[in-house]
């Protein structure tokens, strides 16, 4: 290997690749075919100073694999919690193709598998659409900014309200309107308002009550990824249509699910795979809100990875 490895940093990543785009290159992936249960396991290793993880992937045309070091301890240096890289090889020879930030291709996917997940709901209505998002982070920004890039032209975001436990130290960005306490009467009622509820915290017990969910909302929730934690309460997913990523991986790791299981609100067939609603082969009863649980799995950074990649070609 002696040919230089291109590396695409966040920059590149937010210039070769929109939230539009993303969007389409995961939907694409699952109506051509590509099986979510066949994907490679996500590898967990503790290290001093927090840990390792591996997410190792192959679809049909590429193959990959993303490298992160989790460190708590960053943010109290100025630094992030979690950085590392992605690395993108030749599906034939597996020779590295190109190098990529590891964060800012995580952040852009998180919100593309939501949005690409809920869309069809999303779709179904033309009037304004008012979110609530419950966090103010990145993954909260980038959910918000996906889900009016997607709805473009189709239907218009209303209001977004951001909900966190202390708004006197998140920043007003313009993603948001206001930022309101959590349990306040403010956020109570921007819930109860909202047609679509982001869930972007990390949150072990369910943020919210579920008589605050109207019947026509969609709810995402990425923030846990635990069977112990949760963001929504169970008897919320019980009245709702539930979407996850894969049923095997929302088992081991989506704790929203994995609890209300548990507690009698919902069955393992009653949800509903991503990929099966994006080819259409199944479809939400209806009348009832829908909720998507997300984990995130390895071959999502992958598909989009393989997309960077390949604009980056093109550009030259």
């Amino acid at each position: 290997m002696s040919a230089r490895i291109p590396y695409l940093d966040a920059a590149d990543v937010g210039a070769l690749l929109t939230p539009t785009a993303a969007v389409e290159a995961l939907r694409l992936a699952l109506v051509e075919g590509f099986r979510p249960e066949t994907d490679h396991a996500r590898i967990f290793e503790p290290l001093q100073a927090g840990e390792f993880l591996l997410m190792p992937a192959e679809t049909p045309t590429s193959t990959g694999i993303k490298l992160l070091t989790i460190a708590p301890q960053n943010p109290a240096v100025g630094l992030a919690r979690i950085q590392g890289l992605y690395v993108l090889f030749d599906s034939a020879t597996l020779t590295p193709r190109a190098l990529i930030d590891g964060p800012a291709l995580t952040d852009i996917r998180t919100s593309a598998v939501s949005i690409a997940a809920i869309k069809d709901a999303l779709e179904r209505d033309r009037g304004a659409l008012d979110v609530v998002v419950y966090g103010a982070g990145p993954q909260a920004r980038t959910h918000v900014r996906t889900a009016r890039a997607v709805l473009e032209g189709t239907r218009a975001v209303g209001s977004v309200t951001s909900v966190v436990r202390s708004p006197a130290r998140a920043a007003l960005v313009e993603d948001f309107a206001a930022i309101v306490a959590a349990g306040s009467p403010e956020a109570e009622a921007a819930t109860q308002a909202a047609g679509l509820i982001l869930c972007t915290t990390t949150a072990s017990t369910p943020l919210f009550d579920d008589e605050l969910v109207r019947d026509d909302a969609v709810v995402v929730a990425v923030g846990s990824h635990s069977p112990e934690a949760r963001e929504l309460p169970g008897a919320l997913l019980g009245r709702s249509d539930v979407i996850v990523e894969e049923v095997g991986a929302a088992l081991r790791e989506c704790g929203d699910v994995v609890m209300a299981i548990d507690e009698g609100h919902l069955s393992a067939d009653d949800l509903i795979p991503m990929a099966e609603l994006v080819r259409g082969t199944r479809a939400p009863r209806g009348g009832r809100p829908v909720v998507f649980k997300s984990a995130g799995m390895s071959w999502e950074d992958l598909v989009l990875a393989q997309t960077i990649a390949e604009a980056s070609e093109r550009r030259g």
